[in-house]
C-alpha cells in the first residue's frame, strides 16, 4: 500500500537524472581526485550522497528496465543490453511503464537522451507512456553525427528522425531545459538519460578529431566527457531553481551500472560487467530542499527499484495488481525520518546471446554481508562495512552464513525467472557451446 505523503499538498515534481557507465569514485564529491564536478558536489551538499546504491545490473538495459518497471529486470528475461536494431529486445509493450503510470497519475513525461529499451515501434518511448521523447533508441551514437555502430542515424524527436548539430550531452540537456519551462505549471516526470561517459570517448572538444568507438584515453577524453555531464547537470539544476520550482521538485542523480575502462570504480573491486561492487556499487545524489536534508549521507543499501517505488509512491501512481513492485520507497532513509528493514538485494550478471562467452554471476546483498557465485563453483562471501574492496573472501569463515544466502539466491531465482527461461538460457548456452567448439 502506498503511504500518501504527498496527501493534502501539491505533488512534487519528479526529476530522475541517469549516467551511462560512470565510475564511482568519478565525482568530487566521491572521492574523485582528477575530475571536476561541482554541480555534482553543490547538489549533494544541498541533499543527501547515498554511498551503497546499486543499479540492477552491471549493464545498461536491464538497470533501464528495471527502473521502468520497479521489478526485477529478469521478471521479463531481459538480461543483456539491446544490441544494435535487433527487433524483439528491450521492454515488452504488455508491460506497464513508470511513465505510464504517472502520466496515470497526472504527471506529464518527458525523456531526454537514451532509451536502449527497444527499436520497434510499439517498444518506443512514446508508445510506452512518454508525452515528449528526444535521444537514442539504442545503447549509444557518436557524439556529434548521431550513428551508431550499425551506421544508422538514431537521434529522434518523438517519432521522427532528427537532424541537427551539436553535442549530444548539451542537446539533452537543452530538451531538458525546454521541457522544465513548458511544464512548470504542472506536475512533470523527467527521465534525463544521458549517454556520457559510455563510449565512443568523445569530449565536446573532440568533433574534427579522427573518430573510433573504443579508443580513447582517461585524461583526453573522459574526463572532458563527465565534466560536460556535470555542466548539463548544472544547466538543469539551475533551470529548476531560477524558474521557482526548488521546492517543489525531487532530484534524483545516479548511474546504470558501474565505470567502464577509463572510469575510476576505486575503492571498489571490478567494473561494468561484473558483480564484484566496481560493477554494480555505483554514486546517487537526492535533493529535495525543504524536504531532504541539506549535507547528508546514507549508507543504506538500495537499488534502482527503490527508485522507482519512491517516485511512485510521491505521485500516488496506480501500480497493477499483477505487476507488484520489487522495490521499496527509500523516502524514510532520504528524510532521515526513519529507516528501510534491511531486506535482501539481488543480482545476477547472466547470458549474452550475443557473444559466446557465457559471462555468469550471482549475487545477493543483505545488510553488510555480501554473497557471491558462479556456475563453476567460486563462491565469495565479504563484510562490505570492514572490506569494501572485496579483498578477504570469508566463505570458508562463515560458513552457515553463506550457505543461508546462497539459499536465498535459490528462493530468489525461483521466483523471477519467467516460464521459459530455461528454454532460452539452455538455448543461449548449447549456441554458445557451439560457436566455442568451431
Amino acid at each position: 500500500m502506498l503511504v500518501h505523503l504527498c496527501a493534502e499538498a501539491e505533488k512534487p515534481n519528479l526529476v530522475f537524472i541517469l549516467a551511462d557507465d560512470l565510475g564511482y569514485g568519478d565525482l568530487g564529491c566521491f572521492g574523485s581526485p582528477d575530475i571536476k564536478t561541482p554541480n555534482l558536489d553543490r547538489l549533494a551538499k544541498e541533499g543527501v550522497r547515498l554511498t551503497s546504491n546499486y543499479s540492477n545490473s552491471s549493464i545498461c538495459s536491464p538497470t533501464r528496465a528495471a527502473f521502468m518497471t520497479g521489478r526485477y529486470f529478469q521478471r521479463i528475461g531481459l538480461e543483456w543490453a539491446v544490441w544494435y536494431q535487433a527487433p524483439g529486445e528491450g521492454l515488452p509493450p504488455q508491460e506497464t511503464s513508470l511513465a505510464s503510470m504517472l502520466k496515470a497519475a497526472g504527471y506529464s513525461t518527458a525523456l531526454a537522451g537514451k532509451w536502449h529499451l527497444g527499436y520497434e515501434y510499439s517498444w518506443r518511448p512514446n508508445q510506452q507512456g512518454f508525452d515528449h521523447f528526444f535521444g537514442c533508441l539504442g545503447g549509444n551514437v557518436n557524439y556529434f553525427k548521431y550513428y551508431d555502430k550499425t551506421g544508422t542515424h538514431d537521434i529522434f524527436l518523438n517519432e521522427e528522425p532528427l537532424y541537427t548539430e551539436g553535442y549530444v550531452t548539451d542537446l539533452t540537456a537543452d530538451y531538458a531545459i525546454r521541457f522544465i519551462h513548458q511544464m512548470k505549471a504542472q506536475p512533470f516526470f523527467l527521465f534525463a538519460a544521458f549517454n556520457a561517459p559510455h563510449f565512443p570517448f568523445q569530449g565536446p572538444q573532440d568533433a574534427e578529431k579522427e573518430f573510433s568507438w573504443s579508443e580513447g584515453t582517461r585524461e583526453d577524453n573522459y574526463l572532458q566527457m563527465v565534466e560536460s555531464l556535470d555542466k548539463a547537470v548544472g544547466r538543469i539544476v539551475d533551470t529548476i531553481d531560477s524558474t521557482g520550482l526548488k521546492e517543489k521538485t525531487l532530484i534524483l542523480f545516479t548511474s546504470d551500472n558501474g565505470g567502464d575502462r577509463l572510469a575510476r570504480n576505486s575503492p571498489l573491486r571490478g567494473g561494468k560487467g561484473t558483480l564484484w561492487e566496481g560493477g554494480i556499487r555505483v554514486p546517487a545524489i537526492a535533493r529535495w530542499t525543504g524536504t531532504i536534508p541539506s549535507n547528508s549521507v546514507s549508507d543504506h543499501p538500495v537499488q534502482t527499484i527503490d527508485w522507482s517505488a519512491t517516485v511512485l509512491q510521491l505521485a500516488e501512481a496506480p501500480v497493477p495488481e499483477n505487476r507488484p513492485l520489487d522495490g521499496k520507497s527509500v523516502m524514510p532513509i532520504l528524510t532521515g525520518n526513519g529507516r528501510l528493514n534491511y531486506r535482501p538485494l539481488f543480482f545476477r550478471r547472466s547470458l549474452d546471446p550475443h557473444r559466446t562467452k557465457v559471462n555468469r554471476q550471482r549475487a545477493v546483498r543483505l545488510s553488510q554481508w555480501k554473497y557471491l557465485d558462479t556456475p563453476t563453483g567460486e563462491q565469495y562471501l565479504f563484510n562490505l562495512d570492514s572490506d569494501i574492496s572485496e579483498q578477504e573472501n570469508l566463505i570458508n569463515v562463515y560458513e552457515s552464513r553463506a550457505s543461508e544466502m546462497r539459499a536465498l539466491l535459490d528462493r530468489w531465482e525461483a521466483e523471477v525467472d519467467p516460464p521459459l527461461y530455461d528454454q532460452r538460457a539452455q538455448a543461449l548456452i548449447n549456441k554458445a557451446a557451439r560457436q566455442t567448439s568451431n
